[in-house]
């Protein structure tokens, strides 16, 4: 069964690959499957670049290439003088996808973006809970049930969000992937039907590509949406040939089975320059790779171990053997690339004999530990289950004893989250919106137990300076307050921070159009190909 699966799906991407004579098709070797297609309920690239960089829009949408705001399904909005109101002004004539499973009846207005924004932010709203365990990662991390008071239809073409208090990163915000605007229309239909789960199966939106078909772990479907209000897009039908193997993804970008493949193999890409066929593109990532710690359970609930933990590690040997030097050892929970980066920090040395040391004064005799590695290829992280092997030999070094552990990705994601999970987990981030915010307090924040927050780790000393930085517009302010707060993540150490990337994007020579986000976005919507 296994062998006609794979058989039918190399068949059926050969076919996809040929097209016909009057349509275009373009195929992404993407890396992993989406964990769904709701991108309200989850915060992993692979899933945002399957939904919502294809079916979707926000009120928002930041500027390719950058990690600038401009106008998306809103044209325009105001600011109140005291910065808790926020109106925006809707784009007349946007019209949602025809699929073959949903007409719509009328165009995008006010009530699609309340019902967007209030299923993830009222606990007794009806889709608030469509999806088992559904827990609006993103939105609850950030604190948006707490920070957004109220979402109101002025009118048809006019939405008013109040909040509780100023919060400088919010227009930012609301051009990131979660923030996706959906059909009510759409949603209301598969409410009375009883069918409210196929939201996460057959998204619906306004976006450049309508969903078409997915075949689990082979290939996603798109189609070029005709109706859409940035024009329709030069591709006809866009593939999404789910290949998890960076070696196989190379491989299929040779022969022309593929356009453009993420997360190459550092040690591929001189082959890939080399290549008359290909091209390749290189950026500084926006990124960082960690070993997170579960700071509530002994003896990680300690700093002092977990700072002989992170003494033991040789960054530089992962550095060299995962990135063949396309990466650089990580000191700060934030890239150096970014503003508020406090660069007066030092990293915790590697030295083998002061971790022994630190480890016996702690009282921690025959660790034993569980290190949980990733499955798929980041951009931070090109080879979890490596630098886990070299981690664990590190440990061995000085007396623990680790245990390799991983899960299929979409479980990998959601097992991690758990509060009593045991051991220290790889994981690591792409920013997704340019503001130090989105790694500090997404990622450690109080808010964020339980969620993206993988040490749960609530520091009220660190998370009082976050949520005063977001609280202030002047920027000179923030930075201080973003310095200081990775004054306190050093000091507590809840991660070992273990690079920042270079990102690579490899692609070939016909392909025109496509640019590489500062935000580790694999985005379609005006890409072509040429002969």
């Amino acid at each position: 069964m296994k062998k006609l699966t794979t058989l039918f799906a190399a068949t059926a991407l050969a076919t996809l690959m040929a097209g016909s004579a009057w349509s275009k098709t373009f195929v992404y070797c993407s890396e992993g499957s989406p964990e769904g297609f709701d991108p309200g309920l989850y915060t992993a690239g692979t899933t945002f670049d399957a939904a919502a960089h294809t079916v979707y829009n926000r009120l928002l949408e930041f500027k390719k290439g950058t990690t600038e705001t401009e106008p998306g399904l809103a044209e325009s909005w105001t600011i109140s003088d005291d910065g808790l109101e926020y109106t925006f002004k809707l784009r007349a004539g946007v019209k949602f996808q025809t699929t073959e499973f949903f007409t719509p009846t009328r165009e995008l207005n006010a009530d699609d973006v309340v019902f967007s924004y209030e299923r993830q932010l009222k606990a007794d709203n009806p889709w608030n809970k469509y999806v088992t365990g559904a827990s609006w990662e993103y939105a609850a991390g950030m604190g948006f049930p707490e920070v957004i008071k109220s979402v109101e239809k002025v009118d048809d073409l006019t939405v008013k969000f109040t909040l509780t208090r100023k919060e400088a990163p919010f227009l930012a915000n609301i051009a990131m992937p979660f923030a996706s605007i959906l059909s009510k229309e759409y949603a209301d239909k598969l409410q009375a039907e009883g069918k409210m789960n196929q939201m996460n199966q057959m998204p619906l939106g306004t976006g450049p590509f309508a969903f078409v078909a997915y075949q689990q772990d082979a290939v996603i479907r798109y189609k070029a949406n005709p109706d859409y209000w940035g024009g329709k897009q030069k591709i006809d039908d866009l593939v999404f040939a789910i290949t998890t193997d960076a070696s196989v993804r190379f491989q299929k970008l040779q022969a022309g089975e593929c356009h453009l493949m993420p997360y190459p193999n550092s040690a591929d890409v001189q082959a890939m320059k080399a290549d008359p066929n290909l091209k390749v593109m290189e950026q500084a990532g926006l990124n960082v790779a960690y070993l997170a710690y579960n700071t509530t359970q002994a003896p990680f609930d300690k700093p002092e171990v977990r700072k002989a933990l992170n003494k033991a590690i040789n960054k530089q040997a992962i550095v060299d053997a995962v990135f063949q030097g396309a990466a650089q050892p990580a000191t700060n929970p934030i890239p150096p690339t970014m503003w508020s980066y406090n660069d007066t920090l030092q990293d915790d040395t590697y030295d083998l004999d002061a971790a022994k040391k630190m480890l016996e004064e702690a009282g921690v005799k025959d660790l034993s530990m569980k290190l949980w590695a990733m499955p798929v290829s980041r951009p931070y992280m090109l080879n979890a289950r490596r630098a886990a092997e070299l981690m664990q030999a590190d440990f061995a070094k000085i007396g623990v004893k680790v245990e390799i552990v991983s899960y299929e990705w979409a479980e990998y994601l959601d097992k991690s989250k758990a509060k009593d999970r045991d051991g220290a987990v790889i994981l690591g981030w792409t920013g997704d919106n340019g503001d130090p915010d989105n790694f500090l307090d997404t990622l450690l924040g109080c808010n964020a137990v339980g969620g993206n927050n993988r040490a749960q780790w609530c520091n009220q000393e660190f998370d009082a300076l976050v949520k005063k930085a977001k609280e202030t517009s002047d920027l000179a302010e923030r930075t201080k307050l973003y310095e200081e707060a990775q004054i306190v993540f050093k000091r507590e150490a809840p991660w070992a921070t273990l690079d920042h990337s270079l990102s690579v994007v490899p692609m070939r020579k016909n392909v025109e159009g496509f640019v590489q986000s500062p935000l580790g976005d694999f985005a379609f919507d005006g890409v072509d190909i040429v002969e």
